[in-house]
């Protein structure tokens, strides 16, 4: 009996060291994806190089606490396990189990106790490479992931900042429309003296309290949009809607104008491209897939292991003498599966097709999508110079109409309405800027964060 439960503890023991380390492989692979990586695929000296510690901020904010970056590193975290899941395919099965037994035969009043303790083990011999090549396709599915997770991480961040670029534009627009609403709702006042007079009509009058309003509404939709925007960066960092008073950014006016633009891109920078290098992992993944479905018409061969040993009153203790062994192998193919196996081919075939044409697709796009960028930044950039010439001239004949109505030549209806001009080209002074820093945070998402 002491030799019995020796045995049984040993089994045991026996049992969770095989299992332990399976629960250990597992929980290493629990680790989400450190910060440092992140930081280093998206370029993050690249966002330094703006020069903004506000936005800097707000982008590992992001990193640390948008949701869709946590549940892109548990897409991870299921490619990986998906990885060992399908490894466990090339390696043997072992089972071991215990089996007390009491048995009393006919005619007898003795009724015998028996304990056995079966160990098996199979292994399917991979002899034609068919659970490799499994395994061999779950690791491009896992590199695959990471390349997607990569680009969706970049998308988050390029939505960050565009969101917070339109913030600090909002800023400097309703700080311009609450000066164009004050000098509307004076001209209206000044309007309507002058009405009273008999010096203006009605019709003007009319006129001038059409704009003081439109004005006000104008100031009101842009408050709204600033709201909405914060709103929108409390999401993408994280954090809730109700501490958007307390977010801090730049002024428009401290951002600087030289965007550093090349002149070209290399090509080599689209086929280093997250999603580029993402669909390029599942094609080959589903080239994989295809092998493993033609050897699916290939036999399977087995091998199979029985090792039991029996204790009973009658037969003594647990010992070599009283044990079963069992070793053999078998050959398996199968004659007729309702044609799934050839459908299961055909199906394979197909997804490669499809995302052979996506691949292509994706290389085209790719190449528009930058070239694009580039251009709009150039134009943008090239407009924002014209535009800032053009506000030099509008603020010299504003300082010219200033200096005409201290000598009294024009009234001050008429310095107000040279100060509207002013106004209405430096929103367009804003406009320009901000299309600008847009466009540069498109061509990084364009180029997968390598410029």
């Amino acid at each position: 009996m002491k030799k019995l439960q020796a045995l049984v503890l040993l089994t045991t023991f026996i049992f969770c060291f095989m299992i332990n380390p399976a629960f250990a492989i597992l929980e290493s692979k629990s680790k989400t994806m450190p910060q440092t990586a992140i930081l280093d695929y998206i370029n993050f000296d690249w966002w330094k190089r703006l020069d903004d510690p506000c936005l800097e901020k707000y982008i590992v904010s992001a990193i640390n606490n948008n949701n869709d970056i946590k549940t892109a590193a548990l897409k991870i975290e299921q490619a990986k396990l998906n990885v060992l899941s399908t490894r466990a395919g090339q390696l043997p099965i072992v089972s071991a189990g215990g089996s007390p037994m009491l048995l009393k035969m006919p005619n007898s009043t003795k009724t015998d106790g028996s304990f056995a303790l079966p160990i098996m083990a199979s292994y399917e011999l991979d002899l034609f490479g068919k659970n490799w090549d499994k395994t061999k396709s779950s690791k491009k599915i896992l590199e695959g992931t990471v390349y997607q997770v990569q680009s969706s991480d970049i998308a988050v961040v390029s939505m960050v900042a565009t969101t917070y670029y339109n913030i600090v534009n909002l800023d400097k627009i309703i700080e311009i429309q609450e000066k164009l609403v004050s000098d509307r709702e004076e001209i209206y006042k000044l309007m309507k003296l002058s009405n009273d007079e008999g010096i203006v009509s009605t019709s003007d009058l009319i006129l001038a309290e059409k704009a003081y309003v439109l004005a006000k509404n104008d100031l009101l939709d842009y408050k709204k949009s600033r709201q909405n925007a914060l709103n929108a960066l409390a999401v993408l960092i994280g954090d809730s809607p109700n501490n958007i008073n307390e977010y801090q950014r730049s002024s428009l006016d401290e951002l600087g104008i030289d965007f550093e633009i090349p002149n070209e891109i290399s090509s080599d920078i689209i086929v280093n491209r997250p999603d580029y290098k993402a669909l390029e992992k599942q094609l080959e993944a589903a080239g994989i897939d295809i092998r493993v479905a033609k050897k699916e018409f290939l036999p399977t061969i087995n091998i199979l292991g029985l090792l039991t040993f029996i204790a009973s009153s009658s037969m003594g203790s647990m010992s070599w003498s009283n044990s079963l062994g069992l070793l053999g192998a078998s050959a398996d193919l199968p004659l007729f599966t309702g044609f799934v196996r050839i459908a299961n081919l055909k199906l394979n075939k197909n997804k490669y097709e499809q995302l052979l044409q996506n691949y292509q697709k994706t290389n085209l796009t790719a190449i528009q999508e930058v070239n694009d960028s580039l251009y709009n930044l150039k134009s943008d950039n090239e407009k924002l110079l014209n535009n800032i010439k053009a506000y030099d001239i509008q603020n010299r004949d504003y300082d010219y109409a200033k200096a005409k109505y201290q000598k009294g030549v024009i009234s001050k209806l008429d310095l107000l309405q040279q100060r509207e001009n002013l106004l209405y080209m430096q929103k367009l002074l804003a406009q320009s800027k901000t299309s600008c820093y847009i466009d540069k945070i498109s061509l990084y998402k364009t180029t997968g964060a390598k410029i």
